[in-house]
């Protein structure tokens, strides 16, 4: 028999099953401030994902240790900036706890009332910024004008419009100024009667469900895995909220009011969906806050402290039901005015985990719409 020759021309790199490497960030316009995405690609579809963190970071749980009690709530609401009043909550509760200091009423609910107007501002920014990035440019021009309706309030209250350092250890900065309460219920009731635009606009429009429902869905069992919380956990169908589970500040008498809103899809659409309707469900508890303070009598806002304030030695931890999910607080102190450890569990670190499991096997067009869903702010991953 005749020997044979066999010969291929014309195939290039095809020859080779090497896997394409993209670098997604880290300043990229789809992300929520400066994260890399290392993506291995075959062709169109993603293999591998690996989120690369730490190009924000500014060591904050270092400095707490420099830093006496006062100070550290500067530090504190600056790692989520979206969320700063619940940053700062967190921290001033573990110092409580660590002296056994009763807060008076009227800061329990006043608190509780900050907190959740917080909570709608950081809701409003997602539920304007997602749709964006989907390529629907109007929700973000309506997310803003009610987000300028609540940032007045809580400009009003405080003096800032960001970075609040209202609370303090053993309550909250000063009193609420006179009419304070009367403006807040009245920006709550406007926003409540233009949340409509979100339920119908987005959650309506037949573009946005088809780029996000069955896409970028997340196992319970990956939820548990990887400490996923907050929305994009009950998306999945994990039923906690430690506003209901553990109750803290005036929960405890808001369970009527309060409602875990939870969706068994797990997909893009389902956590879009849990942050909306609870948006909806911070209005009426911010509602029963403003009822209960009008019935509150007349009373101190805060605790009188000493001029230098130390912690007694021991260590605690506490922890709270953020916008973005659960954070953490573990403070161990020597007995002096300045934290020996401040730990910080924040939410947002765990969620972005959260890619590794979700991007592999899916398309590099639907990488946006699941980064997205995942409701991140990069200071709350790098701190």
């Amino acid at each position: 028999m005749t020997p044979t020759t066999e010969t291929t021309v014309g195939i290039g790199g095809a020859a080779e099953s090497t896997d394409m490497v993209l670098n997604i960030g880290p300043q990229h316009p789809s992300t929520h401030g400066v994260l890399r995405l290392r993506l291995t690609l075959d062709g169109e579809r993603i293999t591998s994902a690996e989120p690369v963190i730490g190009y924000m970071h500014r060591g904050a749980e270092k400095l707490f240790e420099a830093r006496d009690y006062r100070q550290i709530i500067m530090l504190a609401n600056r790692h989520d900036w979206l969320s700063a009043f619940s940053n700062e909550l967190g921290v001033v509760l573990a110092v409580e706890r660590m002296l056994g200091m009763e807060v008076p009423p009227r800061a329990v609910w006043t608190r509780t009332l900050l907190a959740e107007l917080n909570r709608v501002l950081n809701h409003l920014m997602f539920l304007g910024s997602y749709p964006l990035e989907l390529g629907g440019i109007t929700p973000i021009f309506y997310a803003f004008t009610e987000r300028e309706e609540l940032q007045h309030v809580m400009e009003e209250v405080s003096g800032g419009r960001m970075h609040y350092m209202f609370n303090r250890v053993g309550g909250l900065k000063e009193d609420l100024p006179a009419g304070w309460t009367t403006r807040a219920r009245a920006s709550v009731a406007a926003l409540r009667s233009r949340m409509d635009r979100f339920d119908d606009l987005v959650l309506g429009n037949e573009i946005f469900r088809g780029r996000t429902r069955g896409v970028g869905v997340l196992a319970p069992e990956t939820v548990h895995a990887y400490g996923v919380s907050g929305p994009i956990a009950r998306g999945s169908g994990v039923d906690f909220d430690l506003r209901r589970d553990e109750p803290y500040l005036a929960y405890g008498e808001l369970q009527d009011t309060l409602q875990v809103v939870t969706r068994q899809e797990g997909d893009c659409l389902a956590r879009f969906e849990c942050l909306l309707a609870q948006t909806h469900n911070s209005l009426d508890l911010a509602d029963a806050c403003l009822d209960r303070l009008a019935e509150l009598p007349p009373g101190p806002i805060n605790q009188r402290l000493p001029k230098v304030l130390k912690a007694p030695e021991g260590h605690t931890y506490a922890w709270t039901e953020n916008p973005l999910g659960i954070n953490g607080y573990y403070l161990v102190s020597k007995g002096e005015k300045t934290p020996y450890r401040m730990k910080l569990r924040l939410a947002s670190y765990n969620n972005i985990q959260a890619l590794v499991e979700l991007l592999p096997g899916t398309l590099v067009a639907d990488m946006v719409a699941i980064l997205g869903s995942l409701f991140f702010v990069v200071g709350d991953i790098d701190k």
